[in-house]
C-alpha cells in the first residue's frame, strides 16, 4: 500500500507541476499576444489613388523626409585586407571519414535572432564546389599619391581550389570569381555612387573602415601606424558622393574589428574604447565639416553576439566557459556591449565637440527582428532574447542620441532551441521572414518606450534578398506603407534607407542572398543589371508618393507567379523538424512562393502552432465563435479601436 500510495502522490505532483508549468506558459503568452500580437486597423486608406505622400519636397519651414541607399566597406570595398577577408580566406580541409559525416546544426534561436538578412554561421562547401577552379587578382605595390587616387595596379591569376572536403566559413565565396573584389567601391566609387544619384535619393550611407586607417595596433605611436593616404582617399570618396548631390551619413563600426584587435580580444577589453577613440578622432578631425550624418555603431548586439558568443563571425573565438556563460549578467556578452556603450558615448562627445551644433546629428543603427513564439513553451526564448536586443543598449547610450536608428528587415519565429521555417510564411532568400507590420509594430513600440527623450527615428536600414525581385518590389511598397502608418500614429521618422544597391558580399552568407536593386554580373568585369525593384524605388523617391495602382500591380505579379507555382532560390538548410540550419549555402535550394497576403495591413497572425496549443483551439472553437457573434450583434457596426493599445 505504502508503494501505491507514494506513487500515487508522484502523479498527482506531477499532475500539479504540469499543470502550473502550462498555466504559468499560457499566461505569459496571453500577456505577450495583448502586447505583441493583437491585430491592429490600418490607418491606410487602401481604397485612395495615393495610398502614402512623404514630404521630400518642404516648404521652407517644413520638416521633409528623405530617402537614403546604404551600403558598408565590407561589403563593397576592394583592396581591404580586412577581419573579413583573412576569415574567407581561411579554409580546414580534412579527409577523415569523421568529417565527412558531420552535419550542420540548427541555427540557435537566440543568436541567430540577432542577426539582420546576410548574418550566419559556418558552412559547408559541396565537393562539386570545391573541385572549381576560381579566377583572383593579386594586388602589386604602388606609390602612395596613387593610392590617394585610387589607382591600381595586379595580375591575375587562377588558384585551383582543395580536392579535400573544405568547411569555408564564408559560404558562396569560394565558388565566385573575384570574391575579393566585393564591388570595387574604394577604386571605383562612381558607379555605385552614379547608380545612387540616378535614384534621385537625397542620403548615401556609407563607412569608413578601421582597419583601412590603422592597419596595425598602435603600439608605438599614431604615426607610424596611420594609414593616412587612405585617410584622404576616404576624405574624396565622401567629397564624391556630395558632389553627386547627395548627403553622407557615414558609420565607424559596422562589424569590421580589425584583426589586430581580434588577437588580443576587441571589445572585451577596456583599450579598444582607447582604440576606437583614436580612429574616431582620424576620420572626425578628417571630414567633420562634410558628413551630415554619423552612425557610431552598427547593430552592436548582432556583433558581439556572432563574434563573442557564438564565434561565427572573426574576431571572436570564444572558448566553452565564455559562451556557457555568454548571456549572464557578467557574461562575455554585457562585458562587450558595455565597453562600446562606453566609446559611443565618447565618440558623441568629440562629434559634437568638433562639428557646428547644428550639423552634428549623431546616433546609433540598432537592429530589430519582430520575434514570436511558434508554441506554448517558446515564450521564454522570446523573452529572453528580447531582454538581449531590443532595448539595452539604447538605454544605456539614451542620453547620448540624436535620433534612433532603426535597421529592420523581418519577423522570426523561434520553436524550442531553433529558429522555424513556417510554411505558410514568405522568407527572404537568407532566411528572414517577410512582415511588414512587424515595422510599424516596432516603431510604435520604441516610440512608447523612449517618447520621454523626444528622439525622430531613421530606418537605417530595410531591404530583402531577392535574386527573382518579385518579392522585393512588394516588399519595398508595404514597409513604406509601415513607415508612413506609424508616422500618421504621432512616430517622428525623418527619412528611410534602403538596403542595398548592388548585390553584394553579404557577412558569412557571402555572395549567395541577392540584396540589390541592381544585379550584379561577377563573371562579366561586375557588369551592373538595374533590377525592375531599381525604377520603382526611383519613381517613389521622385514623387514621395505610394500610388495604388503600382501596389495592386507588383502585388498581381508575385500572385501570378505564386499561382503558376514558380520557384526562387533560398540559402538556408532546413531539418525534418523544420527548422533552419545555421549556415548559409554556396548554391541555393528552391523554394515556392507561398500563398499568403503578408500586405501591410493585411496579415492575418496565426495562432501558437504546437499541439497542445492546436488541440485546445480545436475544443475552443465553438465558443469563440459564438463570443464573436455575440460581440458583432452587441456593436451593430465595427468601431475603430485605439491603435496604440493594441499594440
Amino acid at each position: 500500500m505504502s508503494v501505491i500510495a507514494l506513487f500515487t502522490a508522484a502523479t498527482k505532483l506531477a499532475g500539479v507541476l504540469v499543470t502550473v508549468t502550462v498555466a504559468a506558459n499560457a499566461f505569459s503568452y496571453s500577456v505577450y499576444r495583448k502586447k505583441n500580437l493583437k491585430q491592429f486597423r490600418s490607418p491606410i486608406d487602401d481604397s485612395a489613388d495615393v495610398l502614402a505622400h512623404f514630404n521630400v519636397n518642404p516648404s521652407e519651414g517644413e520638416k521633409g523626409f528623405f530617402f537614403g541607399l546604404a551600403t558598408a566597406p565590407a561589403h563593397v570595398e576592394d583592396r581591404l585586407d580586412d577581419a573579413w577577408l583573412q576569415f574567407a580566406e581561411n579554409t580546414s580541409c580534412d579527409r577523415s571519414e569523421s568529417h565527412e559525416h558531420s552535419h550542420p546544426q540548427p541555427a540557435d534561436a537566440i543568436m541567430a535572432s540577432a542577426t539582420g538578412d546576410g548574418g550566419s554561421q559556418q558552412a559547408p562547401l559541396t565537393q562539386r564546389e570545391a573541385n572549381k577552379t576560381i579566377k583572383r587578382k593579386k594586388s602589386l605595390k604602388i606609390a602612395i599619391e596613387a593610392q590617394i587616387r585610387g589607382f591600381e595596379k595586379y595580375v591575375e591569376v587562377e588558384e585551383p581550389t582543395p580536392t579535400e572536403q573544405c568547411d569555408h566559413n564564408v559560404a558562396a565565396w569560394h565558388n565566385v570569381p573575384h570574391p575579393e573584389e566585393r564591388l570595387r567601391f574604394w577604386s571605383d566609387p562612381d558607379t555605385e555612387l552614379k547608380l545612387a544619384k540616378d535614384t534621385g535619393v537625397q542620403v548615401f550611407r556609407m563607412g569608413v573602415d578601421w582597419s583601412r586607417i590603422m592597419p596595425e595596433e598602435p603600439l608605438s605611436g599614431l604615426k607610424e601606424t596611420v594609414n593616412f593616404a587612405a585617410l584622404e582617399r576616404y576624405k574624396w570618396i565622401i567629397n564624391r558622393v556630395r558632389s553627386y548631390g547627395m548627403k553622407v551619413m557615414l558609420t565607424l563600426f559596422h562589424h569590421s574589428l580589425p584583426p589586430w584587435a581580434g588577437e588580443y580580444g576587441g571589445w572585451k577589453l577596456e583599450k579598444t574604447v582607447d582604440y576606437f577613440m583614436e580612429f574616431t578622432r582620424l576620420v572626425v578631425d578628417s571630414v567633420a565639416d562634410i558628413v551630415d550624418y554619423w552612425v557610431t555603431f552598427n547593430e552592436p548586439h548582432v556583433f558581439c553576439m556572432l563574434t563573442y558568443c557564438a564565434g561565427a563571425w572573426p574576431g571572436g573565438n570564444p572558448d566553452m566557459l565564455e559562451v556557457a556563460t555568454s548571456a549572464l549578467p557578467t557574461g562575455v556578452f554585457n562585458q562587450a556591449m558595455n565597453w562600446i556603450a562606453i566609446a559611443h558615448s565618447k565618440a558623441y562627445d568629440y562629434i559634437h565637440e568638433k562639428s557646428k551644433p547644428a550639423n552634428a546629428i549623431v546616433g546609433v543603427a540598432h537592429h530589430v527582428s519582430f520575434m514570436r513564439p511558434y508554441g506554448l513553451f517558446d515564450i521564454a526564448a522570446v523573452s529572453l532574447a528580447n531582454s538581449l536586443t531590443l532595448f539595452a543598449f539604447l538605454d544605456s547610450i539614451s542620453d547620448k542620441m540624436d535620433y534612433i536608428g532603426i535597421n529592420y528587415y523581418g519577423q522570426e519565429v523561434i520553436c524550442g532551441a531553433g529558429l522555424k521555417l513556417v510554411e505558410t510564411d514568405e522568407y527572404s532568400e537568407s532566411g528572414r521572414g517577410v512582415y511588414p507590420d512587424g515595422l510599424f509594430r516596432v516603431l510604435l513600440q520604441f516610440n512608447e518606450k523612449y517618447k520621454h527623450l523626444n528622439l525622430p527615428f531613421v530606418i537605417t536600414e530595410n531591404g530583402v534578398s531577392d535574386e527573382t525581385d518579385l518579392i522585393r518590389k512588394p516588399y519595398l511598397l508595404e514597409h513604406l506603407l509601415a513607415t508612413y502608418a506609424a508616422m500618421i500614429m504621432g512616430v517622428r521618422v525623418l527619412g528611410y534607407l534602403f538596403w542595398t544597391i548592388s548585390d553584394n558580399w553579404e557577412w558569412a552568407d557571402g555572395y549567395g542572398p541577392k540584396f540589390g536593386l541592381v544585379a550584379v554580373d561577377r563573371a562579366n568585369n561586375l557588369a551592373r543589371i538595374p533590377r525592375p525593384s531599381y525604377n520603382l524605388f526611383s519613381k517613389i523617391v521622385a514623387s514621395g508618393k505610394i500610388m495604388r495602382e503600382d501596389r495592386e500591380r507588383v502585388w498581381g505579379e508575385l500572385q501570378t507567379a505564386t499561382n503558376e507555382g514558380k520557384k526562387r532560390p533560398f540559402y538556408r538548410s532546413v531539418n525534418k523538424y523544420g527548422l533552419m540550419y545555421a549556415g548559409g549555402l554556396d548554391e541555393p535550394l528552391w523554394r515556392p512562393y507561398v500563398k499568403r497576403d503578408w500586405r501591410f495591413g493585411h496579415y492575418k497572425m496565426q495562432g501558437l502552432q504546437d499541439p497542445l496549443s492546436r488541440f485546445a483551439r480545436c475544443l475552443l472553437h465553438p465558443f469563440s465563435l459564438k463570443k464573436k457573434a455575440e460581440t458583432e450583434r452587441e456593436s451593430g457596426t465595427l468601431t475603430r479601436e485605439p491603435l496604440l493599445a493594441n499594440i
